[in-house]
């Protein structure tokens, strides 16, 4: 199968900032309705808006789409797929919930197990994320695109700021901190703990807790293209998708 990257750009683009637009109209009339869900995390009607509008774009490119918010696909299925997008139409629920506006839209291009386009849109921060497998990846705000690069620093420097979430830092993650050497703990929501990394913002971001493929792809594919790599506690192995299970083993998102 051939693809037109940029073209399936400007559709995940137009997919996100629609979806967005959803779900500030939610967000921004605090109707906060939660409905109980397999894993018990909130799910709002934004997240049912955002997927609609979202899967209403990607289904028009004819390739397969897995999403949080979708039907279950069978692995036998999807196993077969070279090319699927993987969408989380809400990542972030519980900042959504908390009204702190820490929440993206993530949608993914995966091709054979690798994430090589991403797109991450935080709808109330007003800027988007993208890339595309090896030309780079930018940030746009106020009309402006800017070329994001990680810092590239090596574990050993002193001083490093390290991501780690305010709702769930381990054991194992306080474990990789304290071997660090005065390192800065910063915390972010959602995806956006990767684009922290992504854009030079903060050096490292150990996770060693569960996340979900969909969680991941979409930022790993904009981490990637920074000049970073989301890779497994081994920090040599990269983080694999379309697994047969799609709980994410630990990994670590690393500036170089």
């Amino acid at each position: 199968m051939s693809i037109n990257p940029e073209l399936l750009l400007e559709v995940a683009k137009k997919a996100a900032l629609s979806a967005g637009t959803e779900i500030l109209k939610i967000y921004e009339s605090g109707d906060f309705s939660i409905e109980a869900k397999a894993d018990d995390s909130p799910l709002t009607l934004a997240d049912k808006a955002a997927h609609n509008k979202i899967v209403s774009f990607l289904e028009e490119t004819g390739i397969p789409i897995l999403s949080e918010e979708g039907r279950d696909i069978s692995y036998e299925e999807r196993s077969k797929w070279e090319y699927f997008w993987l969408v989380d139409p809400l990542d972030g629920t519980k900042e959504f919930i908390k009204k702190n506006g820490e929440f993206t839209v993530n949608i993914a291009l995966i091709h054979n197990g690798e994430p090589i386009l991403g797109v991450v849109y935080p709808p109330v921060l007003g800027e988007i994320f993208w890339s595309i497998k090896k030309r780079g990846a930018f940030r746009e705000r106020n009309g402006q695109v800017d070329k994001i690069n990680t810092t590239k620093k090596s574990l050993s420097e002193s001083g490093l700021k390290v991501v780690a979430s305010r709702s769930h830092m381990s054991e194992e993650t306080e474990a990789f901190v304290s071997k660090l050497d005065s390192p800065e703990v910063v915390s972010k929501g959602s995806s956006l703990k990767f684009l922290l990394v992504a854009s030079g913002e903060a050096d490292v971001y150990p996770r060693f807790g569960p996340t979900m493929e969909w969680d991941t792809a979409a930022a790993h594919a904009i981490v990637s293209e920074s000049g970073g790599r989301v890779t497994l506690e081994d920090q040599r192995t990269q983080l694999a998708y379309n697994k047969k299970n799609l709980l994410n083993p630990y990994f670590i998102v690393l500036p170089s």
